[in-house]
């Protein structure tokens, strides 16, 4: 099958770890991926495959959050997407107004259309990031119910899509999925790099949607030890020139920065004890999932699915009010009990093993799309013989 797939390459988010993970997957598995994104003349991405084609969209701005494309790009996909003809058109997407533009171009060239939609949610509206996320799903809702299949992480937010409008049958959970044979439990030699006896990490961006600062605040005041430390492993941005003066290593605080290299990454994990994710607002963290394969006690909000993610004791939730408050009673006894730790690390191992194994989500993915190929040529048989019997009417007529 020829896959024309829309996603992103950089700057490295969530985003582009599920672009290049499925469709390196995809292309594995024997079949065609054509790879369109927005990009300029800039470097390729650390450890980012090779494919046969590539389709560069003309973009003016583009963030982790969202992009901007350019007056040009319409026309440049249209052209591109006409001339490779593939079987199924997929799009990652980008919260980019070309988003909007999509079901349009695709329908014009006769190309199903599947997206998966990626932005974070709270399962109430109890914050100011939630509301405006909330806000995210009201606006996109509308042309989601034009696309064939709608791709999301959670039953939680297939209910929430549905109740905006979108077509129940086109919603679909496939949830974000991560390697098992490469994310697993092993050796590290973290603890004796850092002289460290328990480690505790957050990993992602810097921003005030994660809500780093009430992890710092909560950890700063338990006074955890020289012996235990936080390493901070994210994109260093204006919110973290803010904090790294007041939550330094006289706290046992570490930042790492961001990490590039996958294998490091991999190996800060294994080493790790306890990973906390303190987010207002989440899809499907992949960085929760892959700390879960490795083994590692996991702590999160239940913002988003992360919670559905880690529920019967596959891992500590929290609420996202008071997120600060919690951490305070729950870290030192997350770093005095070492056997309820290990203990929350094996079943978090065993569901990730159970739901989220990439190799089994891309089998579903796979249906999905032959079932969308398959609406599609009926649909262009129906209309064919709808269009001859017009064709034949019209004929009669003249005739006559």
């Amino acid at each position: 099958m020829h896959i024309a797939w829309l996603g992103k390459k950089s700057p490295f988010c969530g985003n582009v770890t599920y672009s290049r993970e499925v469709t390196n997957i995809l292309r594995d598995l024997g079949h065609q991926v054509s790879f369109f994104h927005f990009a300029q003349d800039e470097p390729p991405p650390d450890n980012w495959p090779s494919f046969g084609e590539e389709v560069s969209i003309p973009f003016l701005y583009k963030s982790q959050i969202y992009t901007i494309p350019s007056l040009t790009s319409k026309k440049i996909l249209t052209q591109s997407l006409e001339e490779l003809q593939p079987d199924v058109v997929h799009a990652s997407l980008t919260l980019s107004p070309l988003d909007f533009l999509l079901p349009e171009i695709c329908s014009d060239l006769n190309l199903p259309l599947v997206a998966t939609f990626h932005p974070a949610f709270d399962r109430k509206l109890r914050n100011i990031t939630s509301g405006t996320q909330h806000l995210t799903y009201q606006l996109y809702a509308p042309w989601l119910a034009k696309y064939d299949r709608v791709i999301v992480f959670s039953h939680l937010q297939r209910q929430l899509l549905i109740r905006l409008g979108v077509p129940a049958d086109r919603v679909v959970v496939i949830p974000n999925g991560v390697d098992i044979q490469k994310y697993s439990p092993g050796a590290s030699n973290l603890k004796a790099e850092l002289g460290a006896e328990r480690i505790f990490l957050y990993q992602g961006r810097i921003a005030p949607e994660k809500n780093v600062e009430s992890l710092l605040k909560a950890w700063k005041q338990c006074r955890m030890g020289a012996d235990t430390k936080l390493v901070i492993v994210g994109n260093h941005g204006p919110l973290a020139a803010s904090l790294m003066p007041f939550y330094g290593a006289e706290h046992g605080i570490i930042w790492l920065g961001f990490i590039a290299d996958e294998q490091r990454r991999i190996d800060i994990l294994r080493g790790t004890d306890v990973f906390v994710l303190p987010s207002l607002v989440e899809g499907l963290s992949l960085s929760l999932l892959e700390a879960m394969a490795c083994g590692v006690a996991c702590v999160a909000t239940d913002a988003g699915a992360d919670g559905e993610v880690l529920e019967k004791e596959a891992g500590v939730i929290l609420k996202t009010q008071s997120v600060a408050t919690q951490l305070k009673i729950l870290l030192p006894q997350l770093r005095d009990h070492v056997s309820w730790t290990t203990l929350l690390g094996q079943n978090a191992r065993r569901r990730v093993e159970e739901r989220y194994a990439l190799s089994h989500n891309i089998e579903t993915l796979v249906q999905l799309y032959g079932e969308v190929v398959n609406q599609q040529q009926i649909l262009e048989t129906v209309t064919g013989r709808t269009q001859r019997r017009f064709a034949a009417k019209v004929l009669q007529s003249m005739q006559r």
